[in-house]
């Protein structure tokens, strides 16, 4: 356990699987009282974190609608008392395709997820972090922040788009005590990349082939940065977006 987040409060966006998941384990092992939010039901993952002796309670939102997403922080604070750090984790991938080929449908649900879900949650952990003169929040982005692939424009978009806001509230807010970085996971062993595996075999295999590290990345890999970026070993860390990609990025 780490003494630094006993007893402090940790909301977690996409939190029923995946990194947002481990993330909320990760937390909970450390001692925090974690906010598992999700657009399904986290409720099961929440009881078997009480079961096993740490503090957690399920939110179900969708990060997309901002008045859900304001009631929700509303409720973790008036539950918990206040917010200390936050994993805005939750996102959804797009089917691979030329950009001229993308329905509006498509790139309207995915901005609406992954950018304006981000921009809902942090808004108002935000203001409940500049009342309190402190926080640590974490952005989940993506290798797709850093680089560009074919046939995946959107969720790129989307992703680029989280450090750009990443960046700008980072320099807003550490004056006031808060700080807000980024991590930019590559490959990451979640439903979504399973199904990935499943569905685009060829083209994620070759991806995979092109690691230095050689295999796909674990949730928990992602969970022990975020922790890092939201810990006092981190505190001089400002607006930073972190890979966290077998070596992907910088070849």
């Amino acid at each position: 356990m780490k003494e630094e987040f006993k007893d402090k409060v940790a909301v977690i966006t996409g939190a029923s699987m995946g990194m947002g998941l481990a993330t909320a384990k990760a937390f909970a092992e450390s001692g925090a009282y974690v906010a598992l939010v999700d657009i399904l039901d986290a409720s099961v993952q929440a009881e078997e974190l009480k079961a096993a002796g740490y503090k957690a309670q399920a939110f179900v939102c969708d990060v997309a609608d901002e008045k859900q997403a304001k009631k929700t922080v509303e409720k973790i604070v008036e539950q918990f008392g206040s917010i200390d750090f936050a994993f805005n984790n939750a996102g959804i991938q797009a089917p691979p395709q030329e950009l001229a080929d993308v329905s509006y449908e498509i790139y309207n649900r995915v901005m609406d997820v992954n950018l304006k879900g981000v921009w809902n949650f942090m808004k108002y952990e935000l203001q409940q972090m500049r009342k309190q003169g402190n926080g640590a929040i974490v952005n989940n982005s993506s290798l797709g922040g850093l680089v560009g692939l074919p046939e995946r424009a959107v969720y790129h978009a989307s992703k680029h788009g989280i450090l750009g806001m990443t960046k700008s509230a980072a320099l807003e807010f550490a004056p006031k005590g808060i700080r807000i970085n980024a991590v930019c996971p590559g490959i990451i062993v979640t439903p979504m990349v399973e199904d990935m595996m499943v569905n685009q075999a060829e083209s994620m295999d070759a991806l995979v082939e092109q690691l230095p590290i050689k295999r796909l990345g674990r949730a928990e890999e992602i969970a022990d940065v975020v922790l890092w970026l939201c810990s006092k070993e981190s505190t001089y860390v400002i607006g930073q977006a972190i890979a966290v990609d077998g070596g992907y990025t910088v070849q």
